[in-house]
């Protein structure tokens, strides 16, 4: 796969070029900067971008805002952002501005090669992925209480590998169970939480992703 890569960091941008060629993909390009970026892409068109969400010049988030320029101008190239922080804002953001063909991975995920590997894949043939740890995250922050606390232990599974992009047949091959199961959780999680039952997997993924950081715990 063709990849064009941003990251501000000289050793952290070596380091990444190393280990996604070492995954048989060719970088075409390994910049510092956003703008820099966005002209190389135009001329390589890309599979992928993996980029930096803070990248010079204030290192705030011009690596989200590029994503979406990207997104928005090359709509055959995915986007791949690295963050060191575990952010719901960003993630939602993303997906706001960039339905599909997006991921969202804190740098600590790089080092796992089969973890890494199969969000490139995911992310360049147009599906969304959002890091386990900030679902986790926004999981436990509504445990115990409010809609959440309705659901089964295996329907809380099955909406953290929702929020975190997989498909059903995902979902299904991760829980070693039958596609028809997993569509039958999913409707009642759609329906305890009061969800939109999408079809689209990119949508279904933002809606829950939304949920979980908006959604307020019930007083009882």
């Amino acid at each position: 796969m063709l990849i064009v890569l941003a990251e501000d960091s000289l050793l952290v941008r070596e380091g990444l070029t190393r280990l996604l060629e070492a995954l048989g993909h060719h970088v075409a390009a390994a910049v510092e900067r956003p703008e820099v970026l966005l002209a190389e892409v135009a001329v390589h068109e890309p599979a992928l971008v993996v980029i930096d969400i803070r990248m010079p010049p204030t290192f705030t988030d011009e690596g989200l805002r590029a994503a979406a320029q990207i997104r928005a101008k090359h709509p055959s190239t995915g986007v791949l952002v690295l963050s060191q922080y575990v952010v719901p804002q960003y993630a939602t953001w993303l997906l706001d501005h960039a339905p599909s063909g997006v991921g969202y991975l804190l740098k600590e995920r790089i080092l796992d090669g089969p973890a890494l590997g199969d969000a490139l894949l995911r992310v360049a043939d147009g599906g969304t992925v959002v890091d386990p740890e900030l679902v986790r995250g926004l999981v436990r922050a509504r445990d115990g209480a409010g809609p959440l606390a309705k659901l089964t232990g295996r329907e809380r599974e099955v909406l953290s590998l929702m929020a975190e992009g997989l498909s059903d047949r995902g979902i299904a091959a991760r829980l070693v169970v039958s596609l028809n199961t997993v569509g039958t959780h999913i409707q009642h999680v759609f329906a305890k939480l009061g969800l939109p039952g999408d079809e689209t997997e990119n949508r279904r993924v933002r809606a829950v992703l939304t949920w979980l950081q908006h959604a307020e715990p019930t007083v009882r």
